[in-house]
């Protein structure tokens, strides 16, 4: 029989402030809200008993700072501390004869099915559960202490502890809707809503899927000339800065203007004036590229409130793959703004490799995605799976798909023309 491990929180706390960490928390693995990872620690590593979750802060000026080369030389720093720290905790716990694995902090390698699920554990439900934080209206977490600037990774250890962390009981983010006002394009809604694929087309553009499409973009050129017309020569340059040196992100004005925190909200209290003067407004009147995709809430957004800023359009940085991806993709990119109007329940069957029935329900701007057929629809939608995503990568046409019979339609044509205006590109 294999020999049952334990470790103390007294212990384990002990080394891991010996080892840097600013905080930490101890997560069962048979915490119920996070069996959403289950599956895919059991792959990393099944001898999983313990979550260790970390929390190293980050110097807020720096991430405060306009030129995004300074914000991002502290999160990759940060970000490396973190990795460091989760990789000497595996190594000193190893001497001891305990076994542990250290997943990455961040761009983990997993993305087989990209752009599905590419990540081992969610360091963000850990932290929350170990409780080191609370996540707010800007879908960061919130340290009581450090508030949003800080990072956090993940430990899996095969001991148990002797005692568990548990959720804090109240959540730092006070609502102030700072993150709201500095958002580029406008991704976080003031009623709690988070429009993701806003975010991450903007966010997200030099890595990732920003670099698929760039790739492509080359693939497609006739000559430079032609490239130059799709690239601007900044922009190439950029790109390599961020793939040579480390990812660039777009923006973090999110974390930077976020007041929340023991050790943050002082100033804030202190003088709000000030810090909407110094803090906020830098970022609103800053003179930069926006990304969007066409017709999207985020181009919408750009136009009304930050006239000062310049609408770059691109296509989206998501692709379907699969028909998991498409059903995972539309709740991610749903566009509330480009919904307006539309009213409707839709039957989806698909057929071929990716056999299964759901239904999608736009009412009053709000998306619903059901296993299965519910209610009486307004549109039904057959599709070959493989047809199906072929016509959403616009590698075959519509019309060329209701010819064969590869997808057909029972009801108004027009009602997937507007479904397709709440899913830009």
């Amino acid at each position: 029989m294999a020999e049952f491990k334990k470790i103390t929180a007294a212990d384990l706390g002990k080394l891991l402030k010996e080892l840097g960490a600013d905080d930490y928390g101890f997560v069962d693995i048979e915490n119920p809200a996070i069996q959403v990872d289950r599956e895919y620690i059991n792959v990393c590593f099944p001898k999983t008993k313990t979550l260790v979750s970390i929390v190293c802060h980050m110097n807020r000026e720096p991430v405060k700072s306009l030129n995004r080369s300074v914000a991002n030389l502290e999160f990759h720093h940060v970000g490396s501390q973190v990795d460091d720290i989760a990789r000497n905790l595996v190594s000193r716990l190893e001497q001891q004869g305990i076994k542990a694995v250290n997943p990455a902090m961040a761009f983990p390698m997993e993305l087989e099915d990209f752009p599905g699920r590419g990540w081992v554990v969610s360091h963000k439900l850990v932290a929350k559960e170990a409780g080191l934080g609370e996540i707010g209206i800007h879908r960061n977490l919130i340290h009581p202490k450090f508030g949003s600037f800080v990072l956090l990774g993940t430990v899996l250890i095969e001991a148990e502890v002797d005692k568990l962390s548990k959720p804090i009981d109240f959540n730092p983010c006070f609502d102030c809707k700072l993150c709201v006002a500095a958002c580029p394009v406008g991704a976080i809604k003031s009623d709690g809503y988070f429009d993701f694929s806003s975010c991450y087309t903007h966010n997200y553009q030099q890595f990732m899927g920003g670099f698929v499409n760039w790739v492509e973009d080359i693939a497609d050129s006739k000559s430079a000339k032609d490239y130059r017309k799709k690239v601007s020569y900044p922009e190439t340059v950029n790109r390599w800065q961020s793939l040579s040196y480390k990812p660039n992100y777009n923006a973090a004005y999110c974390m930077a203007v976020c007041p929340a925190g023991e050790n943050v909200i002082g100033e804030y209290l202190n003088d709000k004036k000030q810090h909407l003067n110094e803090v906020l407004k830098p970022f609103q009147n800053k003179s930069e590229q926006i990304y969007v995709t066409k017709d999207s809430d985020a181009e919408a957004h750009v136009l009304k409130r930050f006239p000062n800023k310049k609408i770059r359009v691109v296509r989206s940085n998501g692709r379907v793959t699969n028909i998991k991806n498409f059903i995972l993709g539309i709740k991610l990119s749903f566009q509330r703004g480009q919904s307006k109007g539309l009213n409707a329940t839709y039957h989806f069957s698909f057929t071929g490799q990716e056999a299964q029935k759901i239904t999608i329900k736009i009412y009053g701007g709000k998306l619903e995605v059901l296993e299965g057929h519910v209610d009486n629809p307004n549109l039904k939608v057959e599709a070959d799976s493989v047809a199906w995503v072929k016509f959403l990568n616009k590698e075959i046409s519509i019309f060329r798909c209701l010819v064969t019979r590869k997808i057909k339609l029972k009801g108004s044509v027009k009602l997937l023309h507007a479904f397709g205006k709440c899913f830009p590109d």
